[in-house]
């Protein structure tokens, strides 16, 4: 069934040696970029406030994680595995690559994906620590029980089959994922007092997307690099797994492949329509699920654990969110723990013809790893996140989360929404211009004063902006809002799930003017923001009583 290539005699074990280091090493950075993939994935899903919060999460996922999995986890692996405990720093720098970058990948991967089902209400804090734990000694024992020991085979004769990771990582990790996100409960509105579901969007489709792509490259890394080294055969000579090579490439692309068609299909059944975000999601619920098993599913197979993968995503998300209660902001468990374990139990129904010599003996394995691995992660993830929450340090405060992770976490705002061209200023001042300086405040005494009010749509700011500068009127004041009017409200769908938006997001201008006529302003500010389309907005011209001037105490025009 699966054939090696032998090499020449000649062929020396240091050059072979150094083939496998370097691909190593490659495969190695290959997943170390599905960090950016999991960066954009999860910033598309989660509301514009909480942007750098998981950023930043993402970043310090894998700076913290890696130097705990470098001093302590990677031992403590080897420890549990029956080895003794082996500590990275004190090997031989030969085996650094192997026995600890590569492993160290892994485990941030299963690390990042937490963050995900956590979002938008987790304090900093309380994340890293997890993360801390999490490298230091929840994978590794996880990794110690199965890759490193296989304890399964030892107590059942028959061994626990996860080639690349898709119950070790991804199912530990989705699971992991669910555990912390039920014991921090749901964001502040995603439920009603009467248990009904209030649909939160994330703020960008396209980051989403862009992420899934960008993961799914790194997968061939996952997978397919896996399988792309020379070993020794029982002869004692090197050999290139040709054979499994192929097989790896051909059952990932195809289970990648019918995921997405698997989650599009069955939400195009529920709701009619085929949605963008769980195809996304339905590709990488597919290559969760024949992670475990591309070295030794049938083409079929492979087919079958990518539409079953697929297909459980909608209705899987759907009991956790509408059943379970539980606040998956990104899906992480239906897209990473319950497919990983549904590929992971598959093995021996989907297997290529040989491999599998009895079907209940390799159910009971897989069953025996699964149930090993799901009942120690949601022990020591609940342990964890229940101890940062008795003293209060699990969530952030209400206010925080209203206001959002990347102000109260970060003091930073990701989309400074009333930036713009640098010739105009919106904060008072003075700005130059070809015709040299305009003045923005000021006025003729015994003049009337008025304020033009303006509701406008968000993208014609800047226009507004220059428009106003070039009648020498640019000061203004700015303000997001939200409203009703004559636009009709339109139907949005996250994830399958349809909700009304009946107030539209707009953004109000305020210019109060003396010596240019209100007039002329209004004028400036239709013409700046029309499209021709319902919803360009409205323009109002309000008289003002008197105006103050704070700083010089000056009052009527002189304060305008």
């Amino acid at each position: 069934m699966i054939e090696a290539l032998p090499l020449q005699a000649d062929a020396g074990a240091d050059a072979i040696a150094a083939i496998n280091y370097t691909w190593v090493l490659v495969v190695t950075f290959l997943i170390f970029f599905m960090h950016a993939g999991f960066a954009m994935l999860e910033a598309g899903q989660v509301r514009s406030k909480n942007v750098a919060n998981q950023l930043t999460k993402n970043m310090l996922t894998w700076s913290i994680g890696v130097v705990a999995f470098f001093l302590v986890g990677a031992g403590i692996s080897s420890a549990v595995g029956g080895s003794g405990f082996s500590w990275i720093p004190g090997n031989a720098p030969s085996s650094w690559a192997d026995s600890w970058l590569y492993g160290a990948v892994f485990a941030m991967t299963a690390a990042t994906i937490v963050s995900g089902a956590v979002a938008g209400r987790a304090k900093l804090r309380a994340y890293i620590g997890y993360t801390i734990l999490l490298a230091a000694v929840i994978y590794p024992v996880v990794t110690g029980i199965t890759w490193s020991g296989a304890y399964v085979s030892q107590f059942l004769g028959t061994g626990f089959q996860d080639f690349a990771g898709g119950m070790i990582v991804h199912g530990m990790g989705g699971i992991a994922g669910l555990t912390a996100a039920w014991v921090l409960g749901p964001r502040i509105g995603r439920y009603n007092d009467d248990g009904s579901v209030n649909v939160i969007p994330g703020h960008s489709m396209t980051f989403a997307v862009l992420g899934t792509l960008l993961l799914c490259f790194g997968w061939y890394g996952f997978n397919v690099g896996t399988a792309a080294i020379f070993t020794t055969n029982a002869d004692g000579q090197m050999v290139f797994n040709a054979a499994v090579l192929g097989r790896v490439a051909l059952t990932t692309t195809l289970a990648m492949g019918m995921g997405a068609i698997g989650a599009g299909g069955v939400s195009a059944l529920k709701t009619g329509k085929v949605d963008t975000l769980y195809v996304a999601n339905g590709m990488l619920a597919g290559l969760v699920g024949i992670t475990a098993i591309p070295n030794v599913a049938a083409w079929w197979g492979a087919l079958v654990v990518g539409l079953l993968a697929g297909a459980q995503l909608p209705i899987v998300f759907e009991f956790v969110e509408k059943r379970m209660k539980i606040d998956d902001v990104c899906a992480v468990f239906p897209v990473h723990g319950s497919a990983g374990v549904l590929g992971t139990l598959l093995f021996p129904f989907v297997a290529a013809p040989g491999v599998v010599d009895s079907i209940a003996q390799a159910f009971i394995a897989q069953l025996a790893g699964v149930v090993a691995i799901t009942v120690w992660t949601v022990a020591a993830t609940a342990v964890v996140f229940g101890l940062f929450k008795a003293v209060g340090q699990a969530r952030v405060s209400p206010q925080h989360e209203q206001d959002g992770l990347d102000t109260s976490e970060h003091g930073v705002d990701t989309y400074p929404e009333f930036g713009g061209r640098d010739a105009i200023a919106t904060d008072g001042g003075y700005v130059k211009t070809s015709d040299g300086i305009i003045r923005t405040d000021g006025g003729q005494p015994d003049d009337d004063i008025k304020m033009v009010m303006a509701f406008i749509r968000p993208d014609k700011l800047s226009d507004v902006k220059e428009g106003l500068a070039e009648i020498g009127a640019p000061s203004l004041t700015v303000t997001n809002v939200s409203g009703r009017g004559s636009q009709p409200a339109k139907t949005g769908q996250w994830r399958g799930e349809e909700y009304s938006v009946d107030l539209h997001q707009k953004v109000k201008v305020e210019c109060v003017v003396n010596d240019i006529p209100a007039g002329d302003v209004a004028e400036a500010i239709s013409e700046a923001a029309k499209t021709g389309e319902p919803g360009d907005g409205k323009v109002f011209v309000l008289p003002v009583d008197e105006a103050y001037q704070i700083r010089t105490g000056e009052v009527g025009p002189d304060a305008v």
